[in-house]
């Protein structure tokens, strides 16, 4: 029984990325999953993402980017913390290795954003963090 299925699908892409495979499949797969895999392959960290739908689950098969924009580190953050439009500074350095370096993955009212899209522009909460 899983936990956590986004701490889980973290921690599958961590695994499957230092271990040199190609395509990982991610099982119990949710829409906010989706949406965090969308916003990761548009940071370039991942090459493609494909949804299959069987009778009573939702599953992700990843395509690892393996030439260039490799996952160093992603995780997700528990708990979830909620931030406020002028905080992303204090949470980046907490979370990330260094300054313009990584993500945050943030869920607000609109959608999920990466904090460089958001941040000064409004709050939100936080799900996890990937570099």
């Amino acid at each position: 029984m899983l936990h956590d299925p986004i701490a889980n699908m973290f921690s599958i892409l961590n695994n499957s990325q230092r271990s040199g495979k190609k395509e990982v499949i991610i099982r119990n797969g949710s829409k906010l999953m989706g949406n965090l895999l969308e916003l990761i392959k548009k940071n370039n960290y991942i090459d493609d993402v494909l949804e299959e739908r069987t009778y009573n689950d939702l599953i992700f098969i990843v395509k690892l980017n393996i030439l260039g924009g490799n996952i160093n580190k992603c995780g997700a953050i528990k708990p979830r913390r909620s931030v406020k439009k002028n905080q992303y500074i204090f949470f980046e350095k907490q979370y990330l290795p260094a300054v313009d370096v990584g993500h945050l993955l943030i869920s607000t009212s609109q959608g999920i954003f990466s904090h460089t899209d958001v941040a000064g522009n409004q709050g939100g909460i936080l799900i996890g963090f990937i570099y």
